[in-house]
């Protein structure tokens, strides 16, 4: 345990970072890496492969996952800027190769090779786009004659012409949910709400016009007919876990599904350890989501304020789009649920929005002793 008297880095970070948001993360990747114990054996088998082969990787992914998290969670909010600029720089680059070299995967190509390493750009894409757009929109409301959203309006164009060219409609319309959850906090016009808006409905008419596979879905998804499988055989699960489960090992799910140990792996839970496992990890969820919702709303810097509320949200929403998916609440989408799904990409990511999250809610005293000092000269009234 580290003592409260010493000093030096680890001592520092560890009095000052959010604990219990650092407890959450841990938590929900422990649970990740047990359920790949359960989904991850019976898909290897299928593929010919050692049973334990995700196992393995999976385990292989937390260590730089952790490590990256909290290597960023020291990073002060200048630093933190930097880096998602960076990040954001190298990831759309990456994104645009895909486009042209990447390896295509059931009609699109999101993924480019590195070696023996596959990795998806846009994972990395999102928590930098979010900080960005968040660092835009307080430049704004400090000098409004900045045009910072005008330019988070540019910059979120082209995040969504590469999404929607590679394609992946499912985290085009993450990407812009959470942009537009940022927009509207940063103070939005009205008017800006109505045309936004009124682009997104476009958008998706035009998505459902132009791709066969989302007008397919959104089809099945209303209709109840054509190839529900996958969702139906999700859903059953989760009816067949009941209020605590089969037992590990019992279910039969992860038999069926081809993708039960990424985009699945919630029917799995459901179906081996009950609804109430299940309901437990979405309390994990959303006690990351309010609490990273709270330090938002006490926050008095604008960038710190937008950037923590826009990370939460990315996680909260995008698993809120897993889960909906396996009640077969929302159109079958491939997206993994936040530290638990089996991935490498998207572990890795995830844990980028972690340590972006902990490193902008440290306890600084070095920023209280500044603002006790402006309030007392007057510089700094008590509403900033």
């Amino acid at each position: 345990m580290v003592s409260r008297a010493e000093r030096g880095p680890v001592a520092d970070w560890f009095w000052t970072i959010d604990r219990l948001f650092f407890a959450a993360f841990i938590l929900l990747m422990g649970i990740g890496f047990m359920l790949s114990f359960a989904a991850s054996p019976a898909v290897a088998e299928r593929l010919n492969l050692d049973s334990f082969h995700f196992v393995k990787r999976h385990a292989l992914f937390l260590l730089p996952a952790i490590a990256t998290m909290v290597a960023i969670s020291f990073l002060s909010p200048r630093q933190v800027r930097r880096t998602a600029a960076i990040l954001l720089v190298v990831s759309l680059a990456m994104m645009v190769l895909a486009l042209f070299f990447g390896v295509e995967v059931k009609g699109a190509r999101r993924w480019v090779s590195i070696g023996s390493l596959s990795i998806q750009p846009s994972e990395f894409m999102k928590p930098a786009f979010v900080v960005i757009c968040a660092w835009l929109f307080s430049e704004h409301a400090r000098q409004p004659e900045i045009p910072g959203n005008l330019f988070s309006i540019l910059l979120f164009g082209i995040v969504a012409a590469l999404l929607v060219a590679q394609p992946d409609l499912g985290q085009t319309i993450l990407t812009t949910a959470v942009w537009g959850g940022m927009f509207f906090m940063a103070g939005m016009p009205w008017i800006w709400i109505i045309l936004l808006g009124g682009v997104a409905i476009g958008g998706f008419v035009s998505a459902y016009y132009l791709f066969d596979h989302v007008a397919g879905r959104i089809d099945r998804f209303l209709t109840g007919e054509g190839d529900t499988f996958q969702v139906d055989t999700a859903r059953e699960a989760i009816i067949r876990g009941d209020w605590l489960g089969k037992g590990p090992g019992e279910g039969i799910v992860k038999r069926i599904i081809p993708d039960s140990h990424t985009d699945f792996i919630f029917s799995v839970a459901a179906e081996e350890f009950g609804i109430v496992f299940c309901m437990v990890i979405v309390a994990v969820f959303a006690f990351v989501v309010l609490r990273g919702l709270n330090h938002a709303f006490k926050e008095r810097n604008d960038f710190t304020r937008f950037a923590v509320a826009g990370l939460v949200l990315l996680i909260g929403t995008q698993s809120m789009i897993n889960i909906g998916v396996n009640l077969e609440l929302l159109p079958a989408k491939g997206m993994t649920l936040p530290l638990i799904s089996y991935g490498g990409s998207s572990m890795i990511a995830i844990c980028v929005t972690a340590g972006f999250i902990l490193a902008l809610t440290r306890h600084r005293p070095e920023k209280r002793a500044t603002e006790r000092s402006l309030f007392r000269s007057g510089m700094l009234s008590p509403a900033e």
